[in-house]
């Protein structure tokens, strides 16, 4: 069975997002959601960058700077959503993200309602 690329560092991810979910729970914005995970995982000593500017580019022009939530070791760009459920539809943000972005690796977090769902992301 071939290992999933960047598996500790999306895992690591993973447990902060549950623990951010443990502490917080259900109802914050995005942006709580957001700091409290840069801070958690500043805790377990992993690098994080918020809101990395990522150039949407077409036709090898730049068209602008968007910012996605996180980028993790350089190496795995984070999209946090905080929606009553998790909705198929954020996925797309992610995956053009990724498109854009030199990190290919993604995880797509929601905390909803019913706790932390997640789909992580290879472009």
């Amino acid at each position: 069975m071939e290992e999933l690329i960047h598996k500790d560092i999306t895992e690591k991810i993973i447990g902060a997002a549950f623990e951010v979910y443990r502490e917080l729970g259900y109802g914050f914005l995005e942006k709580v959601y957001q700091k409290a995970m840069v801070h958690e995982l500043g805790l377990r000593g992993v690098k994080c960058e918020e809101e990395p500017p990522t150039p949407a580019m077409y036709k090898g022009v730049k068209l602008l700077d968007y910012f996605g939530d996180l980028l993790v070791e350089d190496k795995v760009m984070v999209e946090l959503k905080a929606r009553k459920t998790y909705q198929s539809d954020d996925e797309a943000q992610l995956l053009n993200e990724l498109r854009a972005a030199s990190p290919k690796v993604g995880l797509l977090i929601n905390f909803g309602r019913d706790g932390v769902k997640f789909k992580r992301m290879v472009f």
